[in-house]
């Protein structure tokens, strides 16, 4: 099935493309694979001239019974007395991620979001999310250096603590947004600059005019949202450590252009 693992006819018939000299497009074109599928198959299993079907496809299945066995069970996710199903909440943040990923965000990335996202205090240190999500201190840390520069997560350390806690609070979206705000405006400000020098009874000052036409309609939809957000109702949780005096004097900035 297109998309899915690949299958013992599959790699029968990349052996097969092999052996006619096809390079690693026309195979996958032939699978309705990705060439990028097929490269990754034939690198990891010998190569185009070790590559054999039947070996491979053995190898595979090694590879994922070694993985199994490798894997420790998930520890559990703790529930803070809710009643919440466990099961539930596994397969809601599974889902989270994979909706953060399909809107652009790398895995792992989206992976730290979401944990972080389903935890009630919506704070987790280095530690935690590595236990959790059984990955490397590497990878957390890559992560969330990127989600951080992003707007969507922020460090803390509490008086005394001797570990930084990464923080996500109701302001996420409202920090992602203002960092998107900031990316448009200077896409406005070079898209007005180039309709001025291109001239914009040219083809190319014409599509740079457009764009900046269009870029500050955004800007202003963005600026019109947050205002609507800021003289909301208090929320229930108005005193969750997540809003800062800084991120207020950033608001103002954004939004006052």
């Amino acid at each position: 099935m297109p998309g899915g693992r690949l299958t013992d006819e599959d790699r029968r018939r990349i052996a097969a493309g092999l052996a006619e000299g096809l390079g690693y497009a026309e195979i996958g074109r032939r699978l309705e694979r990705p060439a990028s599928t097929v490269m990754r198959e034939v690198t990891r299993n010998g190569g185009p001239d070790g590559y054999g079907a039947d070996r491979a496809h053995e190898a595979t299945r090694h590879r994922a019974r070694r993985h199994k066995q490798a894997q420790p069970p998930a520890p559990p996710i703790p529930d803070g007395g809710h009643g919440r199903d466990p099961q539930a909440v596994r397969d809601f943040t599974e889902s989270f991620t994979a909706l953060l990923v399909q809107h652009g965000l790398p895995r792992m990335e989206a992976r730290v979001l979401a944990c972080l996202y389903i935890t009630d205090s919506g704070t987790l240190t280095a530690s935690d999310l590595a236990q959790r999500l059984r990955v490397s201190p590497a990878s957390v840390s890559h992560a969330v250096a990127f989600l951080e520069q992003q707007g969507m997560l922020r460090r803390e350390r509490p008086p005394g603590a001797r570990r930084e806690r990464y923080v996500v609070d109701d302001e996420i979206w409202l920090r992602s947004l203002l960092a998107s705000l900031q990316m448009n405006d200077a896409l406005t400000a070079a898209s007005q600059r180039g309709a001025e020098i291109l001239g914009a009874a040219t083809p190319a000052g014409a599509r740079f005019e457009s764009s900046a036409e269009f870029l500050l309609l955004v800007s202003e939809a963005h600026r019109k949202a947050i205002e609507q957000w800021r003289q909301r109702p208090a929320p229930r949780h108005a005193d969750h450590p997540g809003r800062t005096h800084a991120l207020d004097r950033e608001d103002e900035r954004a939004a006052g252009g």
